[in-house]
């Protein structure tokens, strides 16, 4: 008689053990859940402002060998110039020599002189054209970037006031979420901590700890998978941690769950 009372005490220790450290995991869950939350609320707006700095980077980059372009066509037209006024000053003085030759053959080579140099006036005038028209579509180009380069400006001082203001309206909460969940991994076991964080790590909604959902027949509420009648059945019995053999997640039933918001509406 002494003995199965012994017995019996022992397996109610097992089982309060065990829905303790459910019931702790539970906990640790639902308040990384939280954390996670608070994350995804954040969403995307570290990685579009990223992006946006990175983009704008380019632009500014661009618009750089942009104005590069433009003084390399500048100083080319200007040297065409230059190359014209030389031209047409060797033309004048050859057409003066040309008075005062003194046979057919001066002249003639005069007259090659004047064509070569008047050739050379028409390529440097070519030459300036096609930098002028160069020219004309980077600035073009580089006015549609200075636009563009200003709206992604104006985007990115958005975003970075939005993100700062989600930031700063959650960073007080995340820290003391942080802080709980350090707390609560203390009351963990390592080796199933462990277990949890490496669950968690590989769940895509960081779910490690999940409820049996009934409305679904008994399914995983991770994955969706109806659990077996028999496995349902230990699950309820707080004797030991169950996981879905289909996702790995760890399973605890209603009263597990009911048994965390009791504990937090105590607190």
């Amino acid at each position: 008689m002494e003995e199965n009372k012994i017995r019996n005490e022992a397996e109610e220790q097992v089982e309060i053990t065990v829905e303790r450290k459910l019931i702790e995991l539970y906990t640790l869950q639902q308040i990384d859940s939280k954390i996670d939350k608070i994350r995804i609320i954040r969403g995307e707006l570290p990685m579009e402002v990223q992006d946006l700095e990175d983009e704008i980077a380019g632009m500014e980059t661009r618009i750089e060998k942009f104005n590069e372009e433009l003084d390399k066509f500048n100083k080319d037209i200007a040297a065409y110039k230059i190359k014209i006024k030389e031209a047409t000053s060797l033309i004048k003085k050859y057409e003066e020599q040309q008075n005062n030759v003194r046979n057919n053959r001066e002249y003639e080579a005069l007259t090659k002189e004047i064509e070569y140099q008047s050739l050379e006036i028409q390529l440097c005038e070519k030459r300036i054209n096609d930098a002028t028209k160069k020219s004309e579509f980077v600035k073009v180009s580089l006015q549609d970037t200075n636009i563009r380069l200003q709206e992604r400006r104006n985007d990115l001082e958005l975003k970075r006031t939005e993100l700062s203001s989600i930031v700063e309206e959650t960073e007080k909460e995340e820290q003391e979420l942080m802080e709980r969940s350090k707390e609560s991994e203390l009351l963990i076991e390592e080796r199933l901590l462990a277990a949890y964080k490496r669950i968690r790590k590989n769940a895509r909604n960081g779910l490690a700890v999940v409820q049996i959902e009934h409305e679904r027949g008994g399914a995983c509420g991770g994955c969706f998978n109806k659990i077996p009648p028999q496995h349902q059945l230990d699950i309820c019995m707080h004797k030991k941690i169950i996981v879905c053999e289909y996702c790995g997640r760890i399973l605890v039933d209603k009263e597990i769950v009911d048994l965390y918001n009791s504990k937090n509406s105590a607190e």
